[in-house]
């Protein structure tokens, strides 16, 4: 499969007269999402030089290169091109949440999509996921509805019951695991729009539990 950086420009690559507003949005979008030039030229499958000629306006992007840049920045095509998000609705009724399972955690979204803090409702089960290790750009928030949570942040260990709540900056290395055989339900809100899977995990350390 080729990459972004590899796929013809012809038929598949905006228009002209739309770069003026492209370029801008390009770099905004990415300082917005705390991402340097290497790291989303990287997850785009772009290089940094590419990157830095589409985010200027000397280099025409392409479909799929626009895409690649909307996933990687938590954003919408429509965003990068300028055009104006209709208003948001404030309220999220129950019956609209969705759940999405992802790497055996189901997640509902709390809160508007496309927002600088995205917030969820989040079911971790018991033995999922509690050896990956997490960092990246951003803050965290979560509070524990149901069951007990093992938080590690660095060389600290943290046992937080339903009540208890945490608050801290992303680029401390943290894992995320249920107590008790139960799983525990977390309402969950981050300042993260979207990063590559391999950015989030270092994988497990061993000799070390969470």
């Amino acid at each position: 499969m080729s990459s972004p950086e590899n796929e013809p420009e012809g038929d598949s690559a905006v228009p002209a007269e739309a770069l003026p507003v492209v370029a801008p949005q390009l770099r905004a979008l990415r300082r917005r999402a705390a991402l340097t030039l290497e790291a989303a030229a990287r997850a785009a499958g772009l290089s940094p030089a590419h990157l830095s000629r589409l985010e200027t306006g000397q280099r025409q992007p392409s479909l799929p290169m626009l895409l690649a840049l909307a996933r990687i920045y938590g954003t919408t095509v429509s965003e990068l091109l300028g055009e104006r998000v209709a208003d948001r609705d404030a309220v999220v009724r129950a019956g609209d949440m969705e759940p999405t399972a992802a790497g055996g955690w189901t997640y509902w979204q709390a809160g508007a999509p496309g927002r600088g803090m995205q917030a969820l409702r989040v079911h971790v089960p018991y033995g999922s996921q509690g050896d990956i290790v997490r960092v990246h750009p951003g803050e965290e928030w979560l509070y524990v509805l149901k069951g007990r949570l093992r938080l590690r942040l660095g060389d600290t260990a943290h046992r937080l019951a339903p009540g208890d709540s945490a608050h801290f900056d992303s680029l401390t290395p943290h894992r995320i695991a249920a107590q008790d055989e139960g799983g525990v339900e977390l309402l969950f809100v981050h300042t993260l729009l979207q990063s590559p899977t391999a950015t989030l995990c270092l994988g497990h350390t061993p000799g070390e539990t969470p």
